[in-house]
């Protein structure tokens, strides 16, 4: 759907959707640690564009990350987090810069060819071994900074590169991901605000979307305390396949 086709919808009918979106991209992000873009920006972009959905998702998404990072901080795994974060404030701008040069469906495609590689990897049964060195990190981060810019997606490297591990179990990746969001939520803020696509009216468009939003993360944060460490994993990939079919430009 494009976002001249969305906006001929009924505004109620635009409002449930993203009111769907967003308590179920809570509810992926509460039991990933990772997913509510996957969810919410291809919904929230046909409905008001693609800049307007990235800002859009930063406003409903911070103070929930916030405050998940502050909780998860103490059982981080700083040494691994931190190289993630500098990379990813590295690139960041580019990211945003590409989002407002860049054609969306080519993004799109970028974008879901990339995730399906690293979907395909991880199933594959690849794992790295070791402790991860300081340029992959890096790399990492900045793929996350990028992917972060310009489709909102900057938990998917991080994902991938936690899932990968044969060291980390689902809770210690789950809460790497919330430290590295509650600190990255800070870095994207500025950056989104001094580009402009961070602004007064995303705000008062997020609003409603908070209630849903916070439900989803309680719920998903709940089911995730039942799960098992092979379960978390399995829906973990489940999330990364939709986001290959959800990040397609097929219309």
């Amino acid at each position: 759907m494009s976002p001249d086709l969305a906006t001929l919808l009924p505004l109620d009918v635009r409002a449930a959707t993203l009111f769907l979106a967003a308590l179920v991209g809570g509810l992926v992000r509460g039991f990933t640690g990772f997913g509510f873009a996957m969810v919410f920006v291809p919904v929230a972009a046909a409905a008001v564009g693609p800049a307007a959905a990235v800002g859009l998702i930063w406003v409903v998404d911070a103070p929930f990350s916030l405050w998940f990072g502050l909780r998860s901080a103490p059982r981080a795994t700083w040494r691994e987090v931190v190289p993630l974060l500098v990379g990813s404030t590295l690139l960041l701008p580019v990211g945003v810069w590409l989002l407002t040069r860049l054609d969306p469906d080519l993004t799109r495609w970028i974008t879901a060819g990339a995730i399906l590689l690293a979907l395909a990897a991880l199933v594959s049964g690849w794992r790295y071994r070791g402790v991860p060195s300081l340029p992959l990190s890096l790399a990492t981060g900045g793929a996350s900074g990028l992917a972060s810019g310009f489709a909102a997606l900057g938990g998917m490297p991080l994902a991938v590169f936690w899932l990968a591990s044969q060291r980390a179990s689902g809770a210690q990746v789950r809460d790497n991901l919330m430290a590295y969001f509650g600190l990255s939520t800070l870095v994207s803020g500025v950056v989104f605000t001094a580009t402009g696509v961070l602004s007064g009216p995303r705000f008062a468009e997020a609003l409603p979307l908070l209630l849903p939003y916070g439900l989803g993360l309680a719920a998903g944060s709940h089911g995730f305390r039942l799960a098992s460490d092979r379960m978390f994993r399995t829906v973990a990939y489940a999330v990364i396949l939709v986001a290959v079919c959800l990040a397609l430009p097929l219309r």
